[in-house]
């Protein structure tokens, strides 16, 4: 028996669509790394780009479980002394910045390689309202809410 390996030029990128009104979002965020890293498809190979588009929108109403919205922090650093800031997915999203929530948990789940920051990249399209500019691509929905029963919210 041989293993084939395919060669990066016979890869074909599809393009998936996800709406993220009322999801949460570590959910959705490991169900886009296994995409974005092509672990779905029969020929995954850790070292090649065999991974999808994702393509997200309505990132300003996704959800967090529990007291995540106000108890949950990240930090940035300016690099001086003294310099580090925090905030909670509440302030970020008053500050529009809510692509960023989702980006960060996508990022979290996927290898710190060259290979995923050229996914995350070239591959992740995060959007607040419910229009993208990439009809060209075709991209497929995947109806999140219905492929996981458990992503209610309960408040």
């Amino acid at each position: 028996m041989k293993t084939s390996i395919l060669k990066k030029d016979q890869f074909k990128k599809n393009w998936h669509l996800i709406n993220a009104e009322n999801v949460s979002v570590g959910r959705l965020a490991s169900r886009i790394s296994i995409i974005l890293k092509g672990k779905n498809k029969p020929h995954y190979s850790p070292n090649l780009p065999v991974g999808d588009g994702v393509i997200i929108i309505n990132s300003d109403k996704i959800k967090f479980t529990g007291k995540k919205n106000s108890d949950k922090k990240y930090y940035r650093h300016s690099g001086h002394p003294g310099g580090i800031k925090e905030t909670t997915p509440d302030q970020l999203k008053n500050r529009n910045k809510s692509d960023y929530l989702i980006k960060s948990a996508i990022k979290g789940m996927l290898p710190n390689t060259p290979l995923f920051r050229h996914l995350i990249k070239n591959s992740l399209k995060v959007y607040k309202g419910d229009s993208h500019p990439h009809e060209s691509q075709n991209p497929t929905e995947i109806n999140f809410l219905k492929l996981n029963p458990k992503n209610e919210i309960h408040d």
